[in-house]
């Protein structure tokens, strides 16, 4: 890990329906404080309608980003004179509330004078675990929530590459329309976590995607059609309570499995040394998830790493730290830099081989 100059940090984060600031200061040596990570949800506002409306979260983030990063300086006991940069999410995600932050953070830099870092969102993510605890690069990383699921061997600030992403549905998003349809409240993940807790997961047979397929690709469509499925018939809170443990447990099994393979290619490359597998985003939160994918990077001779609970979902904590990265580096934005709605990690996978194409619905990334 490159050395790092003493430098403090306020980041933003609009992507999707958490509208969160955070000063984070790094001492010059590698190791980073985080002074202050404010998050103001919208759950509340999106209860209604079983997921997030675009619109909406675009609204609220106007109304709250001024708070919320008034909140995040007060809590760091700092003013905007003491920021050396700014950093805020440019994509990908819902591109009013990216356009939001992004804003926001931009006419910061402009007043203050001070450079501004256009952070890809899931970069945000693939250093999270470093807000808990040192961890030097390379590492292979396991990116998993609502909006995205792939593994990337992360070599250092900014290079990534793409060893396999979901072909149609992310873990998160499984999880989330899994629970709509055992009539479990927004947001689906967590409750049905909870529900899960005590059934019997091998009381429904789901199928199993992918079997005998090469590649580390994840796909969730067919697990969350047959779940769905299965819902619409169940008649007691047992059977509701078995249904949810025997799809966390599917979940929990294909992440495990996919990520094993991409261990053994990223162990070959690295020559079987510094091996470390890190697991981020909102689904890393998972009990029953990291303890599958725990006991698979041991088998494999890795490290585990995760962030703590609270940098799992969206943070701009996580924004503030790629941001202080890429300014010890020198790297920096224009004041043009745009809002993304989709910003792969890998450029070069992403152009050879896209998840996404135009007309058809595919993965963020």
């Amino acid at each position: 890990m490159a050395r790092q100059h003493r430098l403090t940090v306020l980041g933003i984060e609009t992507s999707c329906d958490e509208t969160a600031a955070a000063v984070v200061r790094g001492d010059g040596e590698g190791a980073v404080q985080v002074l202050s990570s404010v998050v103001a949800s919208q759950i509340e506002a999106h209860r209604p309608y079983g997921g997030v409306v675009p619109e909406i979260a675009a609204r609220a983030h106007v109304e709250l980003i001024d708070g919320v990063i008034a909140r995040a300086l007060a809590e760091a006991a700092l003013s905007l004179r003491e920021i050396d940069g700014v950093a805020a999410t440019a994509g990908p995600g819902l591109i009013g509330g990216v356009m939001v932050g992004l804003s926001a953070a931009k006419a910061i830099a402009l007043a203050r004078g001070v450079p501004l870092v256009a952070v890809n969102h899931l970069e945000g993510h693939a250093v999270s675990a470093r807000l808990g605890e040192p961890l030097p690069y390379p590492f292979l990383l396991l990116l998993v929530s609502g909006g995205h699921c792939q593994l990337l061997a992360v070599r250092g600030v900014g290079a990534c590459e793409r060893l396999g992403s979901t072909i149609d549905d992310a873990a998160g998003e499984a999880f989330d329309k899994i629970a709509a349809a055992l009539g479990l409240p927004y947001p689906g993940g967590p409750a049905l976590e909870a529900l899960a807790q005590g059934g019997d997961p091998s009381r429904f047979a789901l199928p199993r995607a992918l079997l005998g397929r090469e590649g580390c690709d994840f796909s969730f469509s067919g697990l969350k059609t047959a779940a769905a499925r299965l819902a619409a018939g169940l008649a007691s809170e047992a059977e509701r309570r078995d249904l949810a443990a025997a799809v966390q447990a599917a979940i929990a099994r294909q992440l495990a499995a996919q990520t094993a393979k991409a261990m053994r290619l990223y162990a070959q490359a690295q020559g079987g040394s510094g091996l470390r597998l890190v697991v981020a985003g909102g689904v890393a939160a998972n009990g029953a998830v990291r303890a599958a994918l725990r006991a698979e990077a041991e088998a494999q001779g890795f490290s585990f790493h995760a962030p703590p609970l609270r940098y799992c979902t969206d943070n701009a904590a996580m924004i503030a730290l790629a941001g202080l990265e890429r300014l010890a580096l020198g790297l920096a934005s224009g004041l043009d830099a745009p809002a993304r709605p989709r910003w792969p990690l890998d450029e070069a996978a992403a152009r050879r081989d896209p998840i996404h194409v135009p007309g058809r619905k595919g993965a963020k990334a």
